[in-house]
């Protein structure tokens, strides 16, 4: 049996999805929790190694497992979240075909960067966002729109990766301001490693005023990673979507 399970967990309390010795982990959890709910040995595949404190509203994952308990896919997500922490919920629950792979199988990812654009850090956002105070959203938008298209990100990449083909496609990268909240949405064909925190930190000089709308396209042509941003924190991270060719929902790398 593979089954699909479409996951939302809050990063804060762990170390990233994947498994690592003696730390709190997502996949972990979830390995957890399928081999109690199925009473099987299960293997739990996910559609990315998500750093620590990174959260997730839709991340897909792979459950396969021989034998054990056969639970009718509606009641998959009770049964798992009955073994997981509040912290982590199974959304939804379907078969998956056998050359299905959460990984490999997508196409494209969409991301948020949350920033809390406040002169207060609100105790109940902490964990959730950065805080910066002072952004001006339109400009960081215009910036974000200069960063849409097919280049070679390599300044967006975290130095020492091992990558060697930095060219990515990028389908929608914006800005918008939600009350304290100035929020950076960006899609891709896939992303290099911590490249959405780097974009983040390069477009927040932008709202400081530090950096203008040419200073992306400068950045971006000299290929140097020392001309962009600093790497921000994690926890302002989401991956929102996770896109299939079954309706638009390859990916090279992890953010």
């Amino acid at each position: 049996m593979k089954i699909r399970l479409d996951i939302s967990y809050l990063g804060t309390e762990y170390c990233g999805w994947q498994v690592q010795p003696d730390k709190p982990t997502v996949q972990k959890f979830m390995q957890n929790a399928c081999e109690r709910a199925f009473s099987a040995k299960c293997e739990v595949t996910g559609c990315s190694r998500t750093d620590s404190g990174v959260h997730a509203r839709s991340f897909i994952c792979t459950c396969e497992y021989d034998g054990g308990n056969n639970i009718p896919f509606d009641r998959i997500p009770i049964a798992l979240n009955l073994h997981l922490p509040p912290d982590i919920r199974v959304r939804s629950a379907c078969e998956a075909s056998a050359d299905f792979h959460p990984r490999y199988s997508a196409v494209g990812k969409e991301y948020e960067y949350i920033f809390c654009d406040s002169p207060y850090h609100d105790p109940f956002m902490y964990g959730r966002v950065t805080f910066t105070p002072s952004l001006d959203e339109k400009k960081m938008n215009l910036s974000a729109a200069r960063i849409v298209g097919k280049h070679d990100f390599a300044c967006f990449m975290a130095s020492g990766s091992k990558i060697t083909d930095t060219v990515r496609t990028v389908y929608d990268c914006r800005v918008r301001r939600e009350g304290n909240l100035v929020i950076l949405t960006v899609s891709a064909d896939g992303f290099l490693y911590n490249m959405v925190r780097i974009i983040a930190g390069t477009l927040m000089q932008c709202g400081r005023g530090a950096l203008t709308e040419a200073d992306i396209d400068r950045i971006i042509r000299s290929g140097d990673r020392k001309n962009a941003g600093q790497t921000l924190m994690p926890c302002g991270l989401y991956l929102n979507k996770v896109f299939y060719n079954e309706g638009k929902e390859n990916e090279n790398e992890t953010e």
